[in-house]
């Protein structure tokens, strides 16, 4: 009596209605007999395309249980949706150590030497003006305290393993350490400002007597675009932003992102989202217990009234403060960023445990969360002036709104209370203080919560505000992306000063 039936929605009608009920309908269908679930279950088995039949009519133990009252409902589960939202979380949800920024000239630099064979003896790393913000105020993670551009890629040419992506500088050693310090003092590597158009471009030259490679990354941290040796084309790609995904975006919305964490099947998420909760709040601890930046969040701690809001944003900004300060633990990234993927993930864990709600409930907020915070990054981009913190502290905030049994309304009251609040952050680089900025926006996102729970919400019109949240987020992306175009190169100019 308690079965939830998920149809595909390629199936074809005749086979969609038992008494003539239409079995897609949202109302809940009665049926009269066992005889009639029966029989519908074996149409369904006899005539849907579906691969997996179990996951057709949702038999799952962790599917979301629903009061059935004698009654089943029908559940419309679009499997594009859920092929390619699975994509998503495993191309955005990655490992990585460090800032993201000078992991991608590590990257790059790991990558040219291979190709060139040797040590080089000159270097040349031309960087975009928001590569160079988010590289010259972050220490490079096992590296002993290193700090800068110059250092990002001389780490990767000598010690880097580029097989390990954004985990390049794992298997550094003593002895790579010294050799890149001894390259640096002699001034082997120069940087070079690149007047380009896209906010993560990079194009390193590197030179060992007559011979040199020149590698070209664009739009993302890992997308090389371009590699050659002795003016020979060793590698092409013409992947244009967001040309390196191999999964349709354009499927995401607020409406199919909660969908898709009512009902995907915890099996195929729980993997990824574990190493989610394990990678960042174990950092999240160490920052707490150790000596990063300012101690930021130890001092929220203990500085404000005790509560589940404070602990969120300690926990967070400590996480956020030890990635900034040199922490060699990996971070489950979201949309390029280890501060996205805290801000977006460790105050939804902590909000968990801390109203003992069971892990159910917070894989599928994780999952909610993570694709809202991708959702709207795809208006914004993965570089800008707009602080990402922001983004990804309104997922955390609708994704407690989930979590909580919140409405879709409710949910998105809540997105547009955070975007009617604090869309102007700026973004000036990374460093520690975007835990703060992490801590803020975390703060905004439960009031808004709060508001949203209580019935309040701002209502369109009212400033940038739209009719929906989708049109919202579309409209913030378009200044964060656009609009803030001038704010970022004023931004890049009085850092360089």
């Amino acid at each position: 009596k308690n079965v939830n039936i998920i149809i595909p929605a390629d199936m074809s009608p005749e086979t969609q209605t038992v008494d003539g009920n239409d079995a897609i309908s949202p109302k809940p269908l009665t049926f009269h007999s066992e005889f009639d679930k029966f029989l519908l279950l074996n149409i369904l088995i006899q005539r849907s395309s579906h691969k997996e039949f179990p996951y057709l009519f949702g038999l799952h133990a962790d599917l979301p249980a629903y009061n059935m009252n004698g009654k089943v409902k029908i559940l419309m589960m679009n499997e594009r949706i859920h092929d390619e939202f699975l994509k998503i979380l495993a191309e955005e949800l990655i490992p990585a150590m460090g800032c993201t920024e000078p992991i991608a000239l590590a990257y790059a630099g790991a990558r040219a030497r291979e190709v060139l064979g040797c040590l080089p003896d000159r270097v040349i790393a031309y960087c975009s003006g928001n590569m160079i913000k988010n590289v010259r105020c972050v220490t490079i993670p096992n590296s002993e305290s290193m700090v800068g551009i110059e250092a990002g890629v001389m780490l990767g040419i000598v010690g880097g393993n580029a097989s390990k992506c954004m985990e390049v500088l794992e298997d550094l050693t003593d002895e790579d350490r010294k050799t890149a310090a001894a390259m640096l003092r002699d001034g082997v590597c120069t940087v070079e400002y690149l007047d380009s158009e896209i906010p993560l471009h990079i194009i390193l030259e590197l030179h060992k007597d007559a011979s040199v490679v020149t590698l070209e990354i664009r739009y993302d941290h890992t997308n090389i675009t371009k590699i050659t040796k002795d003016e020979e084309v060793i590698f092409s790609s013409d992947h244009k932003e967001g040309g390196c995904s191999l999964a349709d975006r354009s499927l995401l919305s607020v409406d199919n992102i909660k969908d898709f964490a009512d009902q995907v099947p915890l099996k195929d998420i729980h993997e990824l989202l574990d190493r989610v909760i394990i990678h960042n709040m174990n950092i999240a601890y160490e920052g707490m217990a150790g000596s990063y930046g300012l101690g930021i969040g130890k001092i929220i701690k203990e500085s404000y009234p005790d509560g589940v809001a404070v602990r969120m944003k300690a926990y967070a900004a400590a996480g956020s403060e030890a990635r900034m300060g040199g922490c060699d633990m990996p971070v489950m990234i979201n949309s390029g960023s280890g501060n996205q993927g805290i801000a977006s993930s460790v105050p939804v864990i902590v909000y968990a445990r801390e109203n003992n709600i069971c892990q159910e409930r917070l894989y599928r907020a994780l999952a909610f969360s993570s694709l809202l915070t991708i959702y709207q990054k795809e208006f914004i981009g993965k570089l800008s002036a707009f602080c990402g913190a922001v983004s990804a502290s309104c997922a955390s905030g609708a994704a407690i709104t989930y979590l909580v049994g919140g409405t879709l309304e409710q949910i998105k009251n809540t997105i547009g209370n955070v975007l009617a609040n604090i869309p102007g952050i700026i973004c000036d680089g990374a460093k520690i203080s975007c835990a703060a900025k992490i801590a803020t926006s975390l703060d905004a996102a439960m009031m808004a919560h709060y508001l949203a729970m209580n019935g309040r919400a701002y209502q369109a019109d009212s400033g940038i505000l739209q009719e929906d949240a989708g049109e919202t987020i579309s409209c913030v992306g378009y200044i964060g992306k656009e609009g803030m175009k001038q704010t970022d190169k004023e931004i890049i100019k009085i850092m360089l000063q």
